[in-house]
């Protein structure tokens, strides 16, 4: 019998398991071999590492071959870990507490199975013990999520649930570091999913390097015949403490109003569900004229600001705290003023989903102490997650307190049989 009793706070410094490659960043291509953890993207220079350290369970497998050509341009997408065994599975990711930090998950079948399977695989997400989207994914669908938060502990748990419609997998995890005036609306209360994050005026897809932080910028070329593509090659500089940082590529397009319009309309059709809660950041940047740009901004027929621009300055608008769509669109109408000498014009947006962190967690001191227990032991079983919730995924051995908290301890361990030698 091994037991362990935790008598008020048993805290062990926990060896975080870095990767070699950019400051704040950790790329784990999901199912690589380990002989070849450390590999760089010719492109961008990004450094992807396997995942052997970060996971417990799954399998490794390859995309089909006769799928490769649809993940050309992102090796990381041919090789992928699937779950097979266990209701959850987690990624425990290092982090610093207090800290802010962007996760990106990718995937992509690709026939991994060979089963050829025309039905839709689908699963749970959770970050840490709060749900986070539900992933839907047929074969040849090239799929992303992505969520900002702050760290709560050393590790940080991001979990794939078997709901039984199908085994869950992925192919990348991506973990980035944030400024931390960037986003500050997030807290370690309130966590937020990528729900759309828009680059208008061009067709130029902007990651790192443009961005330092690594976000996806889609492209948006308006086929619309009543705006205009705009697009300066002139440096948009950025403020200090900006809260976005948005990429001085992104700020160098926009869409206006074509021949004498003086109403910009935006309509995003996403079929939200009307119980979910938004967050909608419009991103600005007047490059062509220093007269007066003025118009009244509108979020589903809601005024939310009268606004002017000024001349090669970054500007944002944000919707006032959260809020929810009634038939899960977005309209988004910028009108000029009476006295506007401009059009309206607009650069990039940013649509993100509230993951509400009001699930328990284990208290952070015992959650850090319980990795290192875990390293330094090899201890795996079902060791990962949160080890006291949900209740029904908590860690075998541990006994937890029945506290009406939203943290809760840990008063015992036995690590009788759980070590896998």
């Amino acid at each position: 019998m091994a037991s362990i009793v935790l008598f008020g706070t048993f805290v062990l410094a926990a060896t975080a398991v870095h990767a070699a490659g950019q400051a704040g960043f950790l790329i784990i291509d999901c199912g690589l071999d380990a002989a070849l953890s450390g590999r760089q993207d010719s492109d961008r220079k990004i450094t992807y590492v396997s995942d052997g350290p970060y996971v417990d369970g799954g399998e490794n497998h390859k995309i089909a071959d006769d799928l490769l050509t649809s993940a050309s341009g992102d090796a990381s997408l041919r090789t992928l870990r699937s779950f097979p065994s266990g209701l959850r599975n987690c990624y425990t990711l290092p982090t610093e507490s207090g800290a802010k930090y962007l996760v990106r998950l990718n995937f992509f079948h690709g026939n991994y199975d060979g089963k050829n399977n025309p039905s839709s695989v689908q699963f749970d997400l959770h970050l840490g013990t709060n749900y986070w989207e539900t992933m839907t994914l047929k074969t040849i669908d090239r799929v992303y999520s992505e969520a900002v938060f702050v760290a709560w502990a050393s590790w940080v748990p991001v979990c794939l649930i078997n709901t039984g419609s199908g085994t869950p997998f992925v192919n990348t995890v991506e973990l980035r570091a944030l400024g931390t005036s960037l986003y500050p609306n997030v807290n370690i209360n309130a966590s937020m999913s990528t729900y759309d994050r828009i680059n208008f005026g061009t067709d130029a897809f902007i990651r790192f390097p443009d961005d330092p932080y690594d976000r996806y910028w889609t492209t948006w070329l308006s086929p619309n015949p009543a705006w205009t593509n705009l697009s300066t090659q002139d440096a948009i500089a950025q403020q200090d403490q900006d809260s976005f940082a948005v990429p001085s590529h992104v700020l160098q397009t926009a869409i206006s109003t074509a021949g004498n319009g003086t109403v910009l309309n935006v309509l995003l059709e996403k079929g939200y569900q009307p119980s979910l809660m938004f967050r909608l950041f419009l991103h600005f940047t007047d490059f062509q004229k220093s007269q007066l740009r003025q118009f009244d901004v509108y979020i589903n027929n809601e005024k939310i600001v009268k606004y002017s621009l000024t001349y090669m300055a970054v500007s944002s608008v944000q919707n006032p705290g959260w809020s929810n769509t009634d038939d899960g669109n977005f309209n988004i109408t910028l009108a000029a003023t009476n006295i506007s000498l401009l059009p309206p014009m607009i650069s990039a947006l940013e649509l993100f989903k509230l993951i509400p962190n009001i699930t328990s967690r284990t208290f952070s001191n015992d959650f850090d102490a319980m990795m290192a227990i875990k390293y330094k032991y090899g201890v795996k079983k079902n060791w990962n997650g949160d080890p006291c919730f949900p209740a029904n995924y908590a860690w075998n051995g541990v006994k937890c307190s029945n506290s009406t908290d939203r943290t809760t301890r840990i008063i015992s361990l036995d690590l009788s049989d759980r070590i896998d030698i």
